[in-house]
């Protein structure tokens, strides 16, 4: 009952949908939110028009306008989350159970953007609608289509640029797409775009299910479904329990990096939540993760994608006289959120490290040495300073290189 006075209340608000955001309201003094962005896209798409009179901001990613939702609206019960595609027959033999009302099938994969692990739904704008608060509004699933994303107002200021674009992924050669509509999504989603977007990203495909159970109490129908899937690797989310503690506690969950390179070194993250802390599963960490020697910082733990150059940079920090410049790291791998959220961290994979965190703390410039930066970028780490809301301490795997 929780998400359906939630939901019924939301509908109520105002949903903005404007290809300059800033007619949404204000944006703040930067106190609470982050600040600007420091960096731009390399190109702003030159908009065409839709057969709905909603320009098309970007023609190569569009797709058919969805045109009017005839159908009703649900709310969003039940997230199915899987490694792989979902099958036809467990997909209809969900639809035909007792107690649900309407299913959504849908492609879901995880994306670092700033040290924060979002969500990402490559979804059909004319059918996934309807599982929205927002479904009715015509404009916003024609911006969708039309190549633009959809997110809240909060994740949106958070991770966008001065143009409204978010770069999609931690690699240094992820694409950006420009944000067209603030509206809240279905818990367990951060970010909506549509299908060609989740081809070029490489998303798994149809590897999600969003569920309705109308009047039916979703609990009622959890065993059912977990009797259908019979998989340790599909994750069942009950989403009321995700809107009043911001997770599902006991949820096998899942982390699903797209297919970059980066993305692809992480593979599947499979973790639970136990007291608060992120536990992963123990066989990937087995594969994944190493501790080992590198120049200056003596004996780190980080994943065995990143240690080689991670090792790189720092001898060539050595090389150049350069090392009284990093004299501490805060460290590589924790499993855990980023403080006061439920978002992964990058650190939760191994792939990022805090270095000279005293003097370097989030928001600020910072005294990280320029040079020293440089060298990082040139290994293919990405730097917190350059970040919307700064973290001049944290360098992140945003290309894995061949080191010789």
């Amino acid at each position: 009952m929780f998400v359906r006075r939630r939901a019924t209340a939301a509908a109520l608000t105002l949903v903005c949908a404007a290809t300059l955001l800033g007619a949404c309201g204000d944006k703040g003094d930067g106190k609470d939110e982050p600040g600007d962005a420091k960096s731009s896209p390399t190109s702003t798409p030159s908009p065409s028009r839709s057969g709905s009179g909603v320009p098309v901001a970007d023609p190569d990613h569009a797709v058919d306008p969805p045109g009017p939702l005839k159908e009703s609206l649900e709310i969003a019960d039940i997230l199915v989350y899987s490694t792989k595609p979902l099958s036809d027959d467990m997909i209809q033999r969900i639809k035909d159970l007792k107690g649900v009302e309407a299913a959504e099938q849908f492609s879901l994969a995880s994306v670092p953007i700033e040290n924060r692990v979002v969500t990402l739904a490559a979804v059909d704008p004319a059918t996934f609608r309807r599982f929205t608060i927002s479904g009715k509004q015509d404009e916003i699933w024609t911006r969708v289509a039309g190549g633009e994303l959809a997110t809240s107002q909060a994740t949106g200021k958070r991770i966008q640029d001065k143009q409204a674009f978010v770069r999609l992924g931690a690699d240094k050669e992820a694409p950006s797409v420009h944000v067209g509509a603030y509206t809240d999504q279905p818990y367990g989603v951060d970010l909506v775009v549509n299908q060609k977007w989740g081809e070029e990203l490489k998303m798994v495909e149809g590897n999600a299910l969003v569920i309705a159970t109308g009047a039916t109490s979703p609990q009622s129908v959890r065993k059912p479904i977990q009797k259908i899937i019979g998989d340790d690797d599909v994750s069942i989310q009950m989403l009321d329990a995700v809107a009043r503690y911001g997770l599902d506690p006991g949820a096998r969950l899942t982390a699903v990096p797209t297919g970059t390179s980066v993305g692809a070194a992480v593979g599947v993250y499979n973790y639970r939540v136990i007291g608060g802390r992120v536990t992963p599963d123990a066989a990937w960490v087995a594969a994944n993760i190493r501790t080992e020697e590198v120049p200056i910082l003596g004996r780190v733990t980080c994943h065995k994608a990143m240690l080689p150059q991670l090792r790189a940079a720092l001898q060539e920090v050595v090389e150049r006289d350069l090392a009284d410049k990093v004299y501490q790291t805060a460290g590589c791998y924790y499993p855990r959120f980023i403080a006061g959220t439920t978002s992964l961290s990058n650190h939760a994979f191994g792939m990022a490290i805090d270095i000279n965190s005293a003097e370097n703390g989030r928001g600020t410039v910072g005294q990280m040495d320029r040079t020293v930066v440089d060298i990082f970028k040139k290994w293919g780490f990405g730097w917190g300073g350059d970040w919307n809301y700064t973290d001049p301490m944290h360098f992140e795997l945003n290309q894995v290189l061949e080191v010789r």
